[in-house]
């Protein structure tokens, strides 16, 4: 016997019959919209990172200020002490958007939790695009300490910082999808945990030494970093007279490079989601 609604029976109207499947079995809700379920995922993931990331990034930051004091005995300024300071501030984002995503996203999927999202009706791209933004925005507060520090460590203006602004989300976007592509593909969560620490390594040792001092097929890899084109671009802006076409170019790429990033982190999640 179904249950009618009081609202209903006051207005003498009647809910119209819910055709059910083939099988006779109702059908779940109507999926929500991406932009909605985005915001919602978005919301509920950063209150998440709030509680229990705040020590980690702390670390994240300690780790980059400290690479730039150790390098300071090493690069006295030039093209070389914008590489440092760009690519230690670049390195909390890889730190958080892709190492921590990559183990997140991995135990999710060790414990059931895609089962979870799969139930809900969420677009696959809301979850992943909204943990992938509330990643990349809890780096922000960290990265602009270290590039401020590194600043005024190695003698670099300050007035063109404000370009964080827009390497964070295109650095972030590009990293965070590849950590959540790690994650979600890596067969167990050891080797999540594995491929993330591997990758924040690969951005600590190509993003952070300066360019012209790696070996050639090395700097061939540097060049297939996502991440690299947020620390060129930077790096570009403590000139004193940047090269703008040269750093909208930088974040044009690392901006592609997201989308293509974020588009197969959302086919690994629906991939992982049907299993």
């Amino acid at each position: 016997m179904s249950i009618v609604p009081a609202e209903a029976l006051s207005t003498g109207a009647l809910p119209a019959p819910v055709r059910g499947d083939e099988d006779g079995a109702a059908p779940l809700a109507p999926r929500a919209r991406l932009l909605p379920a985005l915001a919602a995922v978005y919301r509920a993931q950063l209150s998440r990172a709030r509680v229990s990331r705040i020590p980690l990034l702390f670390v994240a930051t300690f780790q980059s200020v400290g690479i730039m004091v150790l390098m300071r005995g090493v690069v006295d300024g030039g093209s070389e002490a914008r590489a440092v300071v760009a690519g230690s501030a670049v390195l909390v984002v890889a730190f958080v958007a892709l190492n921590l995503l990559a183990q997140y996203f991995g135990q999710l999927r060790a414990g059931g939790g895609l089962d979870h999202y799969a139930t809900l009706p969420v677009p696959p791209a809301a979850v992943v695009l909204g943990a992938a933004g509330a990643y990349a925005s809890f780096t922000v507060p960290g990265t602009v300490v270290t590039a401020v520090i590194g600043s005024l460590l190695f003698g670099l203006p300050l007035g063109h910082l404000w370009i964080l602004a827009a390497v964070v989300p295109l650095s972030g976007a590009a990293l965070a999808g590849l950590g959540a592509a790690l994650g979600l593909l890596a067969p167990r969560q050891e080797l999540a945990t594995l491929l993330g620490q591997l990758g924040m390594s690969a951005a600590l040792l190509l993003g952070v030494l300066p360019a012209e001092r790696l070996p050639g097929p090395i700097g061939w890899a540097r060049d297939l970093l996502p991440s690299t084109y947020g620390v060129e671009a930077l790096a570009r802006t403590f000139d004193p007279h940047p090269d703008w076409a040269a750093v909208g170019l930088d974040l044009a790429v690392c901006g592609a490079v997201g989308v293509v990033s974020l588009a197969v982190a959302t086919w690994a999640y629906r991939r992982a989601a049907v299993r």
